[in-house]
């Protein structure tokens, strides 16, 4: 039997199933109406079903839900009822930093974490909190080579408290720079996309309308509390802004394989662009393919040794010696050339 032959199809088999394990899966989404907010915001009773309001947060039903006016000391929050459950999800957000003074500050905060509704020195928000923060820091206290505002991450470990003085330097995750988010002349949004264990990636459109600017991108990230709630916070001192929620959309994500044939395959004329791209994995028929190459030899030899046993008639056709193997149980038969 020619071995190396059949080992040769076998690896270009696993090679085409790897490949195709990765264009195959594609990421589909569903809207968590529990953890979504647009307008009008609140309900007939003028109360919002989701979500909490409190400190000096106020409600525009035609416009924006305002964490802070531009007015010293303020802090404002709003949060989610349920806590964000779904495994991985994305959280696209829309709003608008803006005031009437040259210096401002100091910024607004993106939570998802254990606590909720707790008003604190954290950009309105608790400090010592468990979960992940996304922080829109707006006055610059203490980082000397990084210009303002800047977008930054960080977890916290229920422990850890968050360096207002050196602006999280010494706890930051990841961030980046974002001139021109405050006052922009396009709606401001944020995308927060999350795989569990997998990857955290934030991207940013301030620019340019739908044009995405990814400001983070982390592997493997550390794991969010299975009980954690969405929420925003904000904060002004000597110097203030308004910080404005104008639109809250979360949704579920999870992998579908194409159907064969569908126009919205990789390349085709129906792909969608702006689609989650989910982080590679190996498909299980690679690893199926994997183990045959591994086990192939040993199980031939295997096979000669111990449960083959040739017959003595010829393939008429083929003109090979037949040779009947039974393998658990299994019969078959193997064609060996002469």
């Amino acid at each position: 039997m020619r071995l190396s032959s059949l080992s040769t199809l076998l690896f270009a088999a696993f090679a085409w199933t790897a490949s195709a394990a990765d264009e195959e899966g594609e990421i589909k989404s569903v809207s968590l109406r529990t953890h979504t907010l647009v307008q009008p915001y609140l309900d007939n009773d003028m109360q919002s079903r989701w979500f909490d309001f409190g400190g000096d947060t106020i409600v525009r039903t035609d416009s924006y839900i305002r964490l802070t006016t531009d007015a010293p000391s303020q802090a404002g929050w709003l949060f989610s009822r349920v806590p964000l459950t779904a495994t991985n999800w994305e959280v696209e957000v829309e709003f608008k930093i803006s005031g009437k003074h040259q210096l401002y500050g100091d910024g607004f905060a993106m939570w998802i974490t254990r606590q909720r509704g707790q008003q604190g020195d954290v950009f309105g928000h608790v400090d010592n909190f468990e979960g992940l923060g996304i922080f829109v820091d707006t006055y610059k206290n203490n980082r000397p080579g990084v210009v303002f505002p800047y977008v930054m991450a960080m977890f916290g470990d229920g422990q850890t408290p968050y360096d207002k003085g050196n602006d999280g330097k010494n706890t930051e995750l990841a961030g980046c720079s974002a001139r021109g988010i405050r006052h922009s002349s396009i709606p401001t949004k944020m995308r927060l996309t999350y795989f569990q264990e997998k990857q955290l990636k934030l991207e940013l459109q301030y620019k340019k309308e739908t044009d995405w600017m990814t400001c983070f991108d982390i592997e493997t990230p550390p794991a969010i509390p299975n009980i954690a709630y969405l929420g925003f916070s904000a904060e002004t001192g000597e110097l203030s802004d308004n910080h404005d929620i104008i639109s809250v959309k979360a949704k579920n994500l999870y992998m579908s394989p194409s159907t064969a044939g569908s126009s919205k395959s990789p390349g085709g004329k129906g792909r969608n662009k702006n689609r989650v791209t989910p982080p590679k994995q190996g498909g299980s028929w690679a690893w199926f393919f994997a183990k045959i190459l591994i086990l192939l030899p040993a199980r031939w030899r295997c096979l000669r040794r111990v449960y083959c046993v040739p017959h003595q008639d010829q393939d008429p056709f083929l003109k090979d010696s037949r040779i009947a193997c039974n393998l658990r149980g299994f019969s078959t038969y193997l064609y060996i050339p002469t």
